[in-house]
């Protein structure tokens, strides 16, 4: 009877693999990669993707970096392909409501896209100026599109005066970096104590902060912008900041971190917000009750999902590995058994160059406590760092020094202990951890919460309700 009933539930998704539809919205990285993974697992059905850009899915890391300095032309950065994926591509499409009961998505152009399961790979976009007006001025740029990087490459080859760059995050020191290797004067301006705090802590901000000051950029931390000022031709050239001084300026760049692409999902059920779309640890959605979907999966820079090395909290990460990891997973577990699928559990990681620095770390630095040096000289910068909580070690970053990687990778992964072992050579002689100086997650913000309603467990559920302080 068991044997039987295997044989039937097999055939039932060998039957899918071949006459199911599956729909990817989003034409990015994960998107692609999800797409090549399931022709991969033998998925020979119809399967369509959507993307709201024109352009076919490409590399956005260079960007910031080889783009911005004219080495390579911001349309060359086009993703290789790994297989064929005999796909119906839906390019300059966005996508605009998903209707779950039905399951349909329906496109800005009218059109709606029916599908058997569907993979959400949306991602993010830049958070644009607070004031539309400023934002529109020329000389005003974000940067996350490959035409975003065109047309600031372009200004920057123009030679402008001075660039203000509005945020000291990793893509704000990038392009400052950038500036400075042109030869162009450059002013960063960032509210919080030292560039990358958010990412890995004060303390390492203190050292990116010194790097900065070193190679020229004129750096006001703890200082926001107030408003951008044109000219009577409509372009930029000023900035009032917080602490009433003027900073002049012909090309700036508002590096204000990213807003995860959701907006669509609105209404569907699905926990669906500012966070992204959260998901269990095989890809597969939540609803906004918690329960766990069967028929849609997320992965990219939009997914949370939750981690067993870090407490099972839910975690979304905007590093390259984690899309193309987890479209394996998400693209593996919609054409397989229960019993077969896949956790999506990455050591997450991401790299920087800026200012003659490799920048790379391995775990999730802002769940340490606390910091210890470990191998290099700071003074040099070329070390090695490792994070710590509760007595484990749950990150590591290095400066020129990516050797150490593997090794703190593997302790991360086995929990080794905190403060770690000493290990190999070239180890600093105060080896005492610090505290690690990240933002305190405390601070009250103006998100939404979530309520629940209804008193009858048939009528009882969760819906999001908007703060209003």
């Amino acid at each position: 009877m068991i044997a039987a009933t295997k044989e039937k539930v097999a055939d039932v998704v060998a039957t899918f693999k071949s006459t199911g539809r599956i729909v990817i919205v989003g034409a990015s990285l994960a998107g692609l990669r999800a797409a090549e993974a399931l022709r991969k697992e033998g998925f020979t059905g119809h399967l369509t993707i959507i993307g709201d850009e024109a352009e076919e899915p490409y590399d956005r890391p260079p960007l910031s970096k080889q783009v911005l300095k004219g080495w390579v032309p911001a349309d060359h950065t086009k993703l290789p392909r790994v297989r064929e994926i005999d796909a119906e591509w839906l390019l300059g499409e966005a996508a605009v409501r998903l209707d779950r009961v039905n399951k349909l998505v329906h496109l800005a152009g009218g059109d709606q896209i029916p599908f058997d399961r569907l993979l959400i790979a949306t991602g993010t976009r830049a958070r644009q100026w607070f004031n539309p007006k400023e934002a529109a001025l020329d000389g005003v740029y974000t940067i996350r599109t490959s035409n975003d990087a065109a047309r600031l490459q372009e200004a920057l080859a123009a030679k402008p005066g001075r660039v203000l760059v509005i945020g000291a995050g990793f893509v704000g020191s990038e392009v400052a970096s950038v500036c400075r290797e042109l030869g162009l004067a450059v002013t960063v301006a960032e509210r919080a104590s030292a560039p990358l705090v958010g990412a890995l802590g004060g303390v390492i901000g203190k050292i990116a902060a010194e790097m900065q000051q070193d190679h020229g950029v004129d750096l006001r931390c703890g200082i926001g912008v107030k408003s951008l000022e044109g000219d009577d031709k409509g372009h930029v050239r000023r900035a009032q900041l917080s602490d009433d001084s003027v900073v002049e300026c012909d090309v700036v760049l508002t590096s204000l971190g990213s807003i995860r692409n959701t907006e669509w999902l609105e209404g569907s059920g699905l926990a669906a917000g500012f966070w992204g779309v959260g998901c269990d640890a095989g890809c597969r959605a939540f609803d906004i009750n918690g329960v766990v979907t069967d028929s849609i999966f997320v992965a990219g820079d939009i997914a949370r999902f939750p981690h067993v090395l870090y407490e099972y909290q839910f975690l979304t990460l905007e590093h390259w590995d984690n899309a193309v990891l987890g479209a394996a997973v998400a693209a593996h577990n919609m054409v397989s058994l229960e019993a077969d699928r896949w956790p999506h559990l990455p050591l997450p990681g991401f790299w920087s160059g800026q200012f003659g620095v490799n920048i790379k770390s391995v775990g999730v630095c802002p769940f340490g406590e606390e910091i210890l040096f470990t191998q290099g000289s700071v003074k040099e910068r070329r070390f090695a760092a490792a994070y710590g909580h509760r007595g484990r070690i749950v990150a590591a970053v290095t400066f020129n020094h990516a050797k150490w990687l593997d090794h703190y990778a593997a302790q991360i992964e086995r929990s080794a202990p905190f403060p770690p072992p000493p290990a190999g050579f070239d180890r600093p002689r105060d080896m005492k951890p610090v505290p690690a100086e990240f933002p305190d997650p405390r601070v009250p913000t103006s998100l939404p919460t979530v309520i629940l309603t209804g008193h009858d467990p048939t009528e009882r559920g969760a819906e999001f309700q908007a703060r209003l302080h």
